[in-house]
């Protein structure tokens, strides 16, 4: 997988302003209504921003990605977990380098869970479709499916407000896209300068990433978990437990086996 090699190494940096815990009180409010879990798969967990935490409260984890860079800094973070903060705890974690169109696990599991956006990167109507079937085989029954997706709006958003740039001391970026309206598809071209002390005071290493995300319409998607089995499927918005509509940035599903 060319994204995310050297990308993963600088990931949580870049990301630091993310709202993980917005996202893990999602799933907890989402499994009080539902049923709380005991097994969890964080489908392309990343570097265990989502997955660490669950597993330090208590949750048995297991943590999915394609990228074995992304997986290996997450094995890394969750190492360096001080054990006072685990001291009381029974959870625990497998790491598994998977294609999600593909996944498997050796029981059914409680819940699956898929944030900041990762089924975006999936560029064909037929991998989403297998991504939903192999995660509806993987439940229990009464288990849940929970995860968000840009708004097809948020991708002319994108276009329209680029380029972004952060520029920090350690690393900085310089981020384009290009988005073809026919597909509802966009091409994120990033140009980061890592900071290498090491090899000498103020070089910095360049180095490119492109990623590709691509939108769906929700109703479609909705009614593609239906064809799949689950019984009950709802959207909602931008992390708010509130019907979704054209102006949210984020589409919230919540499906039920």
């Amino acid at each position: 997988m060319a994204s995310y090699r050297k990308f993963a190494y600088v990931y949580d940096e870049l990301m630091e302003d993310m709202p993980y815990p917005d996202w893990i009180q999602f799933a907890r409010t989402a499994w009080e209504r539902h049923g709380m879990p005991r097994t969890v798969v964080d489908l392309g967990c990343g570097t265990g921003s989502i997955t660490i935490p669950l597993v330090n409260a208590g949750f048995e984890v297991t943590g999915i990605d394609l990228s074995a860079d992304m997986l290996a800094v997450a094995r890394r973070k969750m190492e360096a977990t001080p054990q006072g903060a685990r001291l009381f705890r029974e959870g625990s974690v497998r790491w598994v380098q998977q294609d999600m169109t593909e996944w498997t696990v050796p029981e059914p599991v409680d819940a699956v869970i898929s944030f900041c956006d990762c089924l975006n990167y999936l560029l064909e109507e037929d991998d989403i479709v297998r991504t939903f079937r192999r995660t509806y085989e993987a439940l229990k029954p009464g288990g849940t499916f929970l995860f968000d997706v840009h708004h097809p709006n948020t991708l002319i958003r994108y276009e329209e407000e680029q380029p972004f740039i952060w520029d920090e001391l350690s690393v900085s970026y310089i981020w384009t896209c290009e988005r073809d309206a026919f597909r509802n598809e966009i091409e994120h071209h990033l140009s980061i300068f890592a900071r290498e002390e090491e090899q000498g005071p103020g070089l910095y290493r360049r180095f490119e990433e492109t990623h590709t995300q691509r939108a769906y319409d929700p109703a479609w998607m909705r009614s593609e978990l239906l064809r799949c089995g689950f019984r009950e499927v709802t959207i909602y918005a931008d992390f708010e437990w509130v019907e979704a509509v054209d102006d949210a940035a984020r589409l919230f599903f919540v499906a039920v086996k």
